[in-house]
């Protein structure tokens, strides 16, 4: 009687998909829009604002890395040129991911702020670092979706989560602005600050939702 040998169980959990993608930019995403929700600072107060972005942060980062790796490689052949050009998707998936990687040290430091006077100085800057990522990577993910596809495309859900995705990351650039720290520690235009940021958090919820690999499948289903 021979026992057949079990082949081991391999966990799943680190291997990078665009379901977990969508899904870390839309819990990053929720968690940002809720702290930048109106009225939600005056109840809830500045500790739990400043916790909300410091995690949903992390979730950015997260889902910015799984982006970078499922881009595809670095470069592409071309006939024009040396003969090799740095993909526009990577390119712009590396600059989000750096700036969801800024998001991190801005968030980490807002934590202590209020708290740390000298910290109030270091909130802004890798912020705005990491809006001007964002935005750089919204025109490179046009560019590149223009290259293999039309520029108008209102059909294709890539096209609307390129373009909702675009106007995200213009909203976190309006943001950054306001959130600009004074030299007395008082932020330059709090409504704009909020407004943008809760308005680039829905567009990148709603950038990762309509892309849901759950689309497929559920089309897949309705047309067997």
């Amino acid at each position: 009687m021979s026992i057949a040998a079990s082949s081991p169980r391999r966990s799943t959990i680190f291997i990078p998909t665009l379901n977990k993608q969508c899904w870390g930019f839309m819990i990053g995403s929720a968690l940002f829009a809720v702290s930048a929700a109106p009225g939600f600072g005056n109840w809830a107060g500045a500790s739990a604002v400043n916790l909300c972005c410091f995690i949903g942060a992390w979730f950015f980062t997260a889902a910015g890395l799984i982006q970078l790796i499922l881009s595809g490689p670095v470069t592409t052949r071309v006939d024009y040129g040396n003969g090799v050009m740095v993909r526009a998707d990577w390119l712009a998936a590396s600059t989000q991911s750096l700036g969801t990687v800024l998001f991190n040290v801005s968030t980490t430091a807002a934590l202590t702020a209020h708290s740390v006077v000298s910290q109030r100085d270091f909130v802004w800057s890798p912020d705005a670092g990491g809006s001007i990522a964002f935005l750089l990577s919204g025109f490179l993910a046009v560019r590149g979706y223009r290259h293999a596809n039309r520029l108008f495309d209102p059909s294709s859900r890539s096209w609307w989560s390129v373009m909702i995705n675009l106007v995200g990351c213009i909203a976190f650039g309006v943001a950054a602005v306001g959130a600009y720290i004074s030299q007395a520690g008082v932020t330059a235009d709090a409504t704009l600050a909020n407004s943008g940021t809760f308005i680039g958090a829905i567009c990148f919820f709603l950038a990762s939702f309509v892309v849901l690999p759950a689309w497929d499948r559920s089309t897949s289903g309705e047309s067997a």
